[in-house]
């Protein structure tokens, strides 16, 4: 007895047969793309770089302001940004390398940029001398002070430093204002830093928004500025290492315009002129209200009790007491301490480290307020 044929059984042998011819013809067709001269080429690994160097150069920021916007927009729009580094790594201590003259040059282009800045402000001040000083270092700007602070002056939109553009220099500005200005920048150009703003390289009013802001990184407030860095590599320490070279501060036409005396036509468009307060010697950098004259005839530890009687409760207060144009007194009381200073070529005492420091010591206690 033969068996029959099963149901169902030829259909799914069938089925199976195409199944297999199918698979065959498309393994066919994937083989011919593959040899075809029109096939795409196999995409490339990416090469690992550091990024350091693949990192782009940044571009100076764009000094123009968002369009459109009122003050008190612009502070509330501020406002809303947080400060993302409360706490910034300091920059390195700053030591001027040039000769004499370039050193006078760059010390007075920071007096300027300190004064139109931020005002008789000592504090605002010292920032903005930061600023300038980390751009030095940065190679995305210029590797001179007076370059620095003069970058983008030849437009009348794009300075980097408004007061470079906008008739500022032309305008009388108040000596003693300059020279407390001056002992600032001499002191940051021997060393002192204000860790503050950190390494900053960008600020602006709170009354402006820039069209950089939102790329940036905010650090700090000061009076009416707020400071940024750039993010990652170029806002790092590692972005900062260049040393400028000791060469010759640049010699600035704006400079001789804010002395109010025209440059001699030999020495057009490259002159630079000390501007009058700047050109004086170096007088105490303290405000007027916190003089007070010495009687060189009292008993010494009087000075003190004076200072204090004229700092009151003030947290931060400074008080120099003269004899003629000479400091024989130096009080400072700043961030929960304070000291007293006597000239000891003058005026005898048992503790050394009471004396008046010299030289750059003494700039940088001047100018820290």
């Amino acid at each position: 007895m033969t068996s029959s044929a099963i149901p169902g059984k030829a259909t799914q042998n069938g089925s199976l047969a195409w199944r297999m011819a199918i698979a065959a013809a498309l393994a066919i067709a994937i083989l011919a793309i593959a040899r075809s001269p029109f096939s795409p080429a196999p995409m490339p690994r990416p090469a690992i770089t550091n990024a350091a160097v693949s990192a782009p150069r940044p571009l100076p920021p764009d000094a123009r302001p968002q369009p459109a916007l009122s003050a008190e927009d612009a502070r509330t729009s501020n406002d809303r940004v947080p400060i993302a580094d409360p706490s910034p790594l300091a920059a390195r201590p700053f030591t001027f390398a040039g000769d004499d003259e370039s050193r006078l040059r760059a010390r007075d282009c920071l007096a300027v940029a300190a004064f139109h800045e931020a005002g008789d402000d000592p504090a605002g001040e010292r920032a903005v001398v930061q600023v300038v000083l980390n751009r030095v270092r940065h190679p995305a700007f210029p590797d001179s002070v007076c370059a620095v602070v003069f970058q983008g002056s030849e437009r009348k939109t794009g300075c980097q430093f408004t007061f470079t553009c906008d008739g500022a220099l032309g305008r009388v500005s108040p000596p003693a204002a300059l020279v407390r200005a001056r002992a600032i920048a001499q002191a940051a150009l021997t060393g002192a830093v204000e860790p503050h703003v950190g390494l900053a390289t960008h600020y602006h009013a709170d009354y402006v928004v820039p069209r950089w802001r939102d790329g940036m990184v905010k650090l700090a407030r000061q009076g009416v500025h707020l400071f940024y860095r750039w993010p990652g590599y170029w806002g790092s320490p590692a972005a900062m290492r260049r040393t400028p070279p000791a060469t010759i501060e640049p010699r600035i036409s704006a400079m001789a315009a804010a002395s109010g005396s025209p440059a001699p036509a030999a020495e057009r468009p490259a002159d630079i002129g000390l501007l009058p307060a700047l050109a004086r010697p170096l007088p105490l950098a303290i405000p007027a209200a916190l003089d007070f004259v010495l009687d060189p005839q009292a008993a010494t530890g009087t000075f003190a009790l004076k200072a204090l009687s004229l700092c009151g409760r003030s947290a931060d207060c400074r008080v120099a007491g003269r004899i003629a144009q000479d400091v024989g007194f130096l009080y400072v009381r700043r961030g929960g301490s304070e000291g007293a200073y006597w000239d000891c070529a003058r005026f005898q005492r048992a503790d050394q480290a009471q004396c008046l420091p010299k030289g750059p010591a003494l700039q940088r206690l001047l100018a820290a307020s």
